[in-house]
C-alpha cells in the first residue's frame, strides 16, 4: 500500500487539527511508511508521538505495536488518543488477569489500533505466540535508547524486542529515541537488526532559545530564590531528594513564589492534581525529582533549575530541554558546589553494591514473597521496600534499590514503582442484568447507580474511579463506598481493584538459588565503567569554565563541528573579557591620537584612524569627555 504527504496531512488534520508537521515529522513518517526500518532521533518536545500514532492511523485495518517503558506515560497516551476517538489498549505487567483478558478481547475484535506494551511483556512466551494471529502493520520501540548496553538506561527486556522481527518477518521497526551518542545509535540498529542502517533521521541537538549556564554556588536554596525572583514564567527546579522537594516547595511559598513537588512517593491523585495545577499556572514553580516531566508537553516553561548535579548529560539535556518548547528564550540553570564532585563519584559506589550483597537481596526478596526455588515465574507481587529494609537489618534502601535495578538488567527480577494507583472498576453483567439484582442494602444500590453516572465505558473497559468523588455524589463516607464496591465484587456484579500505593516485584524467570545468579561483567563491570565516563561527562561540562558548555554538550552527542552557541555563562564571561579589553585598547588609542594632534580631530578623523566599531568608539568617547580626560569643542576633540 503506497501513502503520500496528502494522505498523512488529512490524518493529521482529521484526528489533531493540525494543518502542519513538526520538522521531521513528516520525513519519519514517510519513511516508515514506505516499509523502511526507520530510527529518529527527535530532542525533547520534538512530537515523537505522532510520528508513530499518524501512520499508524493510515492503515485501514491491523495494529502497530509500541514498546514503551513508563506505565504512566503509556496509559497517559491510551487516554489521550481515546480522546481523539482513537482506540487504543494497553498491556503491562502491573495489570490483573481480567484486564489483560479485556485488552485482548479489545485486539481481537479489532477495537484498538495501537497496542502499547511494556518491555516485560516481551519475555511471555504465550504473548509473543498470540501475537502471530494479528495482523501488524509496524512495530514503534519508544525510547529507543534503553535497547542499548551503551545506552544509559539499559533495560535487558528490550532485547526481547527482536523476537518479533523472528514472529513476524518483514515487519518494520521504527525506533525513537531523545538522546543517543553516536555509539548507542549504532546499536539501535544492531540490536533491533535494522535491514539498512540508512534511514537514520536526526535532528540538531541545538536548542539556540535556551541559554544554558551554570552557577556556582555555596547557597543552593538562596540561589534559586534569586533566579525565580528575576525571572518570569514557569518554571520546574529539579532535586535528587524526595525530602528536599517538599522543603524547596515551601520554602519558595513562603517567599511568595507559589510552588509545589512531585516525585514517585507522591498518591497519584495528587500527584495529577499538582501536575494540573502547575500546566494551568496555579502555581508557578514545580519542584520534582526525576520522576516529573515525561511527557509533558507545557510550550512556557521559562526557566529550568538543577538544584543537585545530573548523573548523565543525557538526562540533564533531556531535563533541560523542557523549558522553552515555544521557541521563545529560555534559561536551564545548573548549581554546583565545590562538593558535587565527591557527591557525583559516590553515586557510582552506591550505584554497584557488592555481588554478595546483590545475591542476598535477590535471596532475601524472594523469601519475603514466599518464592520458593522453581516457583514465581511470569509473576507480579506488591513489594514495600521500605517495610522489607526495615524487616531485614543487613540491608539499605539506596543500596536494595541498586541492587533491584543490576537484578533487573541481569534478568531477574523487575521493581517496577511507575505504576497506575488509583482504583479501577468493570461491570461484569449485561446492562438488562442490573434490574434483577437484588442488592444487600441501599447504599450498595447507590453506589452501582452513582458510578454509571460518573463513569463511562465501565461495560467494556476497566475504568479509573475515585471513591471520593462518588461519595462526595451520594453525600456518604469514602469507607462505605469501598465496602458497598466490595460487596458488589463478592456478588460478581463488578470487579473492583482497589487502589494501591505499592510497587510491585515482577518476576520474569522462575526464583534460581542465590549461588547460581550471574551478575556478568557486561552488566556489572562494563557498566560500572560507562557510567564513571558518563560522570566525567558531567563533570567536565560543569566544572570546566574554559569553553562553550555548549559546544561540549553538542560533541558529547556526536555533534563534532558545532561552534560556539554565544549565550552560555562561559561564552558570555568571554564576550564580556573581550568587551573590557577592546575598550581599553580603544581608550588607550584615543587618548595617544588626541595627544598627538593638539590642534584637535573631528570624529570622522579619529574613526579613520582607530580601528573601532563606531558605536563603541562613540561611547568611550563619551566616557573620556565626562572623566576630563578631553574635552568637546567646536565639534573638535581635544586632550586636556
Amino acid at each position: 500500500m503506497q501513502f503520500s504527504s496528502a494522505d498523512i496531512h488529512k490524518v493529521l488534520q482529521k484526528h489533531w487539527g493540525y494543518k502542519t508537521f513538526r520538522p521531521l515529522q513528516e520525513t519519519i513518517i514517510l519513511s516508515i511508511l514506505k516499509g523502511n526500518d526507520t530510527l529518529g532521533l527527535m530532542p525533547t518536545g520534538g512530537g515523537k508521538s505522532i510520528t508513530f500514532q499518524v501512520p499508524a492511523l493510515c492503515y485501514t485495518s491491523g495494529i502497530t505495536i509500541v514498546v514503551t517503558p513508563l506505565i504512566s506515560l503509556m496509559k497517559d497516551q491510551v487516554d489521550n488518543l481515546k480522546s481523539h476517538r482513537i482506540k487504543a489498549v494497553a498491556l503491562h505487567s502491573g495489570m490483573t488477569a481480567k484486564e489483560n483478558r479485556l485488552a485482548w478481547e479489545l485486539i481481537i475484535n479489532g477495537n484498538a489500533r495501537l497496542l502499547y506494551v511494556s518491555p516485560e511483556k516481551l519475555q511471555n512466551e504465550r504473548f509473543l505466540l498470540e501475537l502471530r494471529n494479528l495482523k501488524i502493520n509496524f512495530l514503534t520501540v519508544d525510547e529507543a535508547h534503553c535497547i542499548s548496553q551503551w545506552g544509559y538506561d539499559f533495560r535487558p527486556s528490550y532485547l526481547n524486542i527482536k523476537k518479533i522481527r523472528k514472529l513476524i518477518p518483514g515487519i518494520p521497526i521504527l525506533a525513537l529515541t531523545a538522546t543517543a551518542t553516536p555509539m548507542v545509535v549504532q546499536d539501535i540498529m544492531v540490536q533491533l537488526e535494522f535491514r539498512e542502517k540508512d534511514h537514520l533521521f536526526k535532528k540538531s541537538f541545538s536548542r539556540e532559545n535556551i541559554s544554558y549556564i551554570v552557577r556556582k554556588s555555596d547557597t543552593k536554596i538562596f540561589d534559586v530564590l534569586n533566579i525565580l525572583s528575576k525571572t518570569s514564567g514557569s518554571a520546574i527546579v529539579y532535586v535528587r531528594s524526595r525530602k528536599r522537594t517538599k522543603e524547596i516547595a515551601e520554602y519558595l511559598t513562603n517567599s511568595g513564589i507559589p510552588s509545589t513537588f512531585y516525585h514517585a512517593g507522591v498518591d497519584n491523585l495528587i500527584k495529577t492534581q499538582r501536575q494540573n495545577d502547575w500546566k494551568l499556572g496555579k502555581v508557578r514553580v514545580m519542584v520534582a525529582t526525576n520522576a516529573f516531566g515525561m511527557g509533558i508537553d507545557k510550550p512556557d516553561v521559562r526557566v529550568v533549575i538543577h538544584y543537585d548535579l545530573p548523573p548523565t548529560l543525557e538526562e540533564y539535556y533531556q531535563e533541560a530541554g523542557r523549558a522553552g518548547r515555544d521557541g521563545l528564550k529560555s534559561f536551564a540553570v545548573l548549581l554546583s558546589s565545590k562538593s558535587d564532585r565527591g557527591l557525583l563519584n559516590r553515586r557510582i559506589t552506591e550505584a554497584f553494591p557488592e555481588r554478595s550483597f546483590i545475591k542476598n537481596t535477590y535471596e532475601q526478596i524472594c523469601n519475603h514473597l514466599h518464592y520458593s526455588i522453581g516457583e514465581g515465574y511470569d509473576s507480579v507481587k506488591e513489594f514495600n521496600i521500605s517495610r522489607f529494609c526495615t524487616l531485614f537489618e543487613d540491608q539499605d534502601e539506596k543500596k536494595c534499590r541498586a541492587s533491584l535495578r543490576l537484578l533487573g538488567q541481569a534478568g531477574y527480577m523487575q521493581f517496577i514503582e511507575d505504576i497506575e494507583k488509583r482504583s479501577r472498576l468493570k461491570i461484569l453483567c449485561e446492562r438488562e442484568e442490573l434490574y434483577d439484582i437484588k442488592f444487600p442494602n441501599k447504599v450498595t444500590e447507590n453506589v452501582l447507580a452513582a458510578s454509571l453516572r460518573l463513569y463511562t465505558g465501565l461495560f467494556t473497559d476497566y475504568i479509573y474511579i475515585q471513591e471520593s468523588e462518588i461519595a462526595n455524589n451520594l453525600k456518604i463516607n469514602n469507607s462505605e463506598v469501598y465496602e458497598a464496591l466490595q460487596i458488589l465484587d463478592k456478588m460478581k456484579v463488578v470487579n473492583f481493584i482497589p487502589r494501591s500505593g505499592l510497587p510491585l516485584i515482577y518476576m520474569p524467570t522462575s526464583r534460581e538459588d542465590k549461588t547460581s545468579l550471574i551478575i556478568g561483567k557486561d552488566i556489572y563491570e562494563a557498566r560500572k565503567s560507562l557510567m564513571q565516563e558518563r560522570t566525567e561527562a558531567v563533570i567536565d561540562y560543569t566544572f570546566n569554565d574554559n569553553s562553550c558548555r555548549v559546544k561540549r554538550m553538542l560533541a558529547y552527542f556526536g555533534e563534532k563541528e558545532a561552534g560556539n552557541c554565544g549565550k552560555c555563562d562561559v561564552c558570555r564571561n568571554n564576550k564580556t573579557t573581550k568587551n573590557k579589553n577592546n575598550v581599553s585598547n580603544v581608550l588607550e588609542d584615543i587618548l595617544s591620537f588626541l595627544k598627538a594632534h593638539p590642534e584637535g580631530a573631528r570624529f570622522i578623523s579619529i574613526q579613520s584612524n582607530i580601528n573601532s566599531e563606531k558605536q563603541l568608539l562613540t561611547e568611550t568617547l563619551s566616557y573620556l569627555c565626562n572623566e576630563g580626560y578631553i574635552r568637546f569643542f567646536n565639534n573638535l576633540y581635544f586632550f586636556n
